[in-house]
This record gives C-alpha cells, sequence and structure tokens, in this order.
C-alpha cells in the first residue's frame, strides 16, 4: 500500500469517519425537559442506527481509503473497493436523514414519543456523513480534492534510482552520445564523437551520406537534460513500443526521473528502473 497515493479528498473522508466515530459516543436523544442527571444512550444504544450509519460509514471510508492506497485496484462484482466505499458512505448519509426525522422511531405511532428529538449525537453524525458522501463522490470530479493529501519531499539530486549515475542517453553526468552515432574506434583513445550541431570529426560520415537522417530523426531535443518530477494524480505509464496497456502506474507523491522527451510525452524511469512513456505531462510537479 502507498499512502503517497492519497488524495485531498480522501483526507476528507477520513476526517469525517474520524467525526463519525466520535459522534457515536454522544447522546442519541434530546429529550424536552430531562433533568441533567438522565441518562440518555449514546448512538451504540440503537441497533440501526450502529449498523445504518456508524458501521456503514466507517466501512465506507476504509474501503475509500485501502483502494485509493492500493497499488492496483481490487475489484469485487465488477466493482473496485472504491465505488463500495461511495455506496456505503451515501448510505449512511441517507440512514443518518432518516432517524434525524425521526429520532425515536415506532415510539411515535403509540404517542408514547413526546418531547423525543434528535440529540447532539444523531446530528453530527448526520453531517459527518453528509461530508463523507460529498467528499467520496466528488473527489474524481473536482480538481482540487484531487491533489495529493502528502507532499512529496523534493529530490537531494537529480540522481537516477540506485545512487550512481548509468550509462546512456538521459542519465546526469554520463557521456552524451547522439541516436545512431558510432564511438571512438579501437586504437584511437580519445577520439571524441560528433555532438549535436558541431561538425563532424575525421573520419566520421559526411552530411548528406545516407547515415545522416537517419540520425536527425533518432535524435532527442537537444535542450532537454533529465529532471524529477511528481504527478498530481495517478497516470498510467505505458510502453516505449506504443502498445497502449499500461506497464505503470505513477502515484501521486513520488518523485521519478524524466530520462527524455519525445514531443509532448516524458519518458519517465519508475523507482525499480522499469521505463515507459507519459503521455499525460499536464500539471506535473518539477523537482
Amino acid at each position: 500500500m502507498n499512502i503517497r497515493s492519497l488524495t485531498r479528498g480522501d483526507g476528507v473522508v477520513i476526517g469525517a469517519a474520524v467525526l463519525l466515530l466520535i459522534a457515536s459516543f454522544l447522546d442519541i436523544y434530546s429529550i424536552d425537559g430531562a433533568p441533567d442527571s438522565a441518562e440518555i444512550p449514546s448512538l451504540w444504544g440503537s441497533g440501526s442506527v450502529v449498523l445504518g450509519v456508524v458501521l456503514a460509514g466507517v466501512i465506507g471510508a476504509a474501503l475509500i481509503v485501502v483502494a485509493r492506497a492500493m497499488p492496483q485496484p481490487m475489484k469485487v462484482a465488477g466493482l473496485d473497493l472504491g465505488q463500495f466505499g461511495i455506496a456505503f458512505s451515501v448510505f449512511a448519509a441517507w440512514c443518518a436523514l432518516g432517524n434525524i426525522f425521526d429520532p425515536a422511531g415506532a415510539f411515535d405511532n403509540n404517542g408514547g414519543a413526546s418531547g423525543i428529538n434528535a440529540g447532539l449525537g444523531l446530528i453530527l453524525a448526520l453531517i459527518a456523513t453528509l461530508i463523507m458522501a460529498a467528499a467520496a463522490v466528488a473527489t474524481p470530479l473536482v480538481p482540487a480534492l484531487k491533489g495529493s493529501l502528502i507532499p512529496a519531499s523534493r529530490p537531494a539530486a537529480p540522481q537516477p534510482y540506485g545512487g550512481q549515475p548509468q550509462g546512456g542517453y538521459g542519465y546526469p553526468g554520463a557521456p552524451q552520445q547522439p541516436f545512431g552515432g558510432q564511438p571512438g574506434q579501437p586504437g584511437q583513445p580519445g577520439q571524441p564523437g560528433p555532438s549535436f550541431g558541431g561538425q563532424p570529426q575525421p573520419g566520421q560520415p559526411q552530411p548528406g551520406q545516407p547515415q545522416a537522417p537517419q540520425q536527425a530523426q533518432a535524435q532527442p531535443s537537444g535542450d532537454f537534460s533529465p529532471f524529477w518530477f511528481a504527478v498530481p494524480v495517478p497516470r498510467p505509464l505505458f510502453a516505449e513500443d506504443g502498445s497502449p496497456t499500461p506497464i505503470a502506474e505513477l502515484a501521486p507523491g513520488t518523485w521519478y526521473l524524466a530520462v527524455e522527451q519525445r514531443g509532448a510525452n516524458l519518458v519517465a524511469q519508475t523507482q525499480d528502473g522499469r521505463r515507459g512513456v507519459l503521455q499525460d505531462t499536464s500539471g506535473i510537479q518539477r523537482g
């Protein structure tokens, strides 16, 4: 589980669940004319309120948070846990609303519930479940709630995962070779290779020869340098061969290394060393 993938909306859901638990220990009724010494039960004294409001709300919040923190969504009967959590939270708010209107239940039918109103516990439970349901429904729709709950800490230095810079294009500190270029030939130590925009060295292919167009097509942006970045919301990482199936998911709150730019897309490296193409680069945070 990755708690850094939790969003601000999930934080609201967690706060509402805590408020609901606090409300469950407060009075369920408010009786007119009752002395201060009167013992009024809490929400735990009513089975329907416990099952329909307290437990339903807490279970819904737990399902929403667990579903967000899991690396891969877990589905039950074709629905993921987050959808079940939203349904539980809406159900809890609906039940709390019904108990506010009729806190005494069937006692009203016999006229024995005169002066019984909703207590502080029921009122706070209604507020908590309404906030929970609203946050659960609005999080996928409101950009402000999609932001990461735990901000990502900035990396100490722009080095690739593993500590030491690795060879090849795109890593800080590594010797840069143009795509398609030839390294120094054996027996010629120290012979420089061609650089972007520079003049070819003796013995290297001249402009206009067949290799030149291929090199120009393979070269990335000349002013690109690797950098760390974080995504505001979970985003898929696709294979470099253009396959439509994601190979990984970038989670908010984690820094990733951009090693190459391809037009509007970035080639990113994950923590386990996998590389792929990030197609949606809007709103990323540079390190």
